[in-house]
């Protein structure tokens, strides 16, 4: 699957009073009405646990220079995967700064998927900076769409 380009993301959500989060690279919208997206995780994560304890958690779509943010939320020790990080918050979830877009879920539905579990998500709030590109994930390394960024307008960062 390593030849499968795909968006890079970092789910957040709350855990006890504190952040939790992990980078995934499977979103996949499944139905428009209701809108509901769904998000994979593996079965023994820590996020998945701290999502299902919340019922709630949030997608940021990591932009074409932040990889960083990528990889720290990838790997390392997860109370360390905040440190540093100027959170904002949107119905109590916490999110990332200067994202492509985020939006906040409430749980709809868990269904486990051999190692992993599919956690279906219902959006209750969103929102995109259409100015920004994406982060790409393609034979294990982070990438950029650079033909959109040259060609439609679209910049790396403001």
């Amino acid at each position: 699957m390593r030849h499968w380009p795909t968006g890079v993301c970092v789910v957040t959500t709350q855990d006890a009073g504190d952040p939790a989060g992990c980078t995934i690279s499977s979103l996949m919208s499944v139905s428009l009405s209701p809108p509901l997206l769904v998000i994979a995780l593996a079965a023994d994560s820590v996020t998945l646990g701290a999502i299902c304890r919340a019922g709630a958690f949030g997608v940021n779509v990591l932009g074409a220079d932040q990889g960083d943010l990528g990889q720290r939320f990838a790997t390392g020790e997860h109370r360390d995967r905040f440190r540093g990080v100027t959170c904002w918050y949107q119905r109590e979830i916490p999110l990332l700064p200067e994202v492509v877009a985020c939006v906040v879920c409430t749980v709809w539905d868990i269904a486990p998927c051999a190692d992993h579990v599919l956690v279906i998500g219902e959006p209750v709030w969103h929102m995109a900076r259409r100015h920004l590109a994406p982060l790409i994930r393609f034979r294990s390394g982070y990438r950029q769409l650079a033909e959109l960024i040259d060609g439609d307008g679209l910049r790396a960062r403001p």
